[in-house]
């Protein structure tokens, strides 16, 4: 018996977490139905409205990767899968001096081009992707970067995602949206998807973003990922779409 009142008399209080600025009421209700996929409807002229907000914010959104041609944005991309932009645009100049032409590369030992883009992480993979690619744009592409879909898709390391940089950067051609980490995570806080899976992803924003918008959509969203609505801590009160976000783990809100 003495014994337990000890223990409960040495027993520590829990400690409650220190609150932040967070939703209440109507807003919180909306907040966790963003968490699930819900929040923002495709309405068009919400659509439209958040559209017409990032094309402000971001009028100059560009791609951040550095690039002459097609082929060279094209290595580029494939390099930049888990890396960031900044780092790619260190290593492509003495890689693409190196190795100038897809000819050039497709010659290239795998070791040559791996030590090229060892800092750009997992180079073994993106050397034999590299290689590949320029094996094939040589022997049926004539040195040339195909610019259609159904080609590019043929070429080793080329998914949607890389395929959709090239056509709508260096041919400006949409075919489809760039869904990278912060497209994915921006789309799915906005309500704009309920999915996960990038390709579900872009199959929905396809749907509700006009096609006219497909490409730049794309840009201002990796722009505004990078620079306002940050993963670990997004600037919310700094954010020009906060109104139109609902997202449960906002860190303010005006409504």
């Amino acid at each position: 018996m003495a014994q337990k009142k000890a223990a409960k008399k040495t027993a520590k209080k829990p400690v409650k977490p220190t609150p932040r600025k967070s939703l209440s009421g109507k807003a919180a209700k909306k907040g966790s139905e963003a968490a699930a996929g819900g929040g923002l409807e495709p309405d068009p002229k919400r659509i439209a409205d958040l559209l017409r907000r990032l094309e402000a914010a971001y009028p100059n959104a560009k791609c951040a990767l550095h690039h002459r041609n097609a082929w060279e944005l094209l290595v580029a991309t494939i390099l930049s899968a888990q890396c960031t932009d900044a780092r790619v645009n260190i290593v492509t100049p003495s890689l693409f001096k190196k190795f100038p032409t897809p000819a050039a590369f497709a010659e290239a030992s795998l070791p040559a081009i791996e030590e090229e883009v060892r800092s750009t992480g997992f180079y073994h993979n993106k050397a034999k992707s590299i290689s590949g690619a320029a094996k094939k744009v040589v022997s049926e592409f004539g040195g040339k970067v195909p610019d259609t879909m159904e080609q590019l898709l043929t070429l080793p390391g080329v998914a949607r995602k890389t395929a959709n940089v090239v056509l709508g950067v260096a041919f400006k051609k949409a075919e489809g949206v760039v869904v990278d980490t912060h497209v994915l995570r921006l789309s799915y806080r906005l309500g704009l998807t309920r999915e996960t899976d990038a390709k579900k992803v872009e199959e929905d924003l396809m749907r509700i973003i006009p096609r006219d918008h497909w490409i730049a959509f794309s840009h201002e969203m990796i722009h505004h990922g990078r620079q306002i609505c940050i993963a670990r801590k997004p600037r919310c009160v700094e954010c020009s779409l906060e109104t139109l976000c609902d997202a449960a783990d906002k860190t303010w809100s005006s409504h």
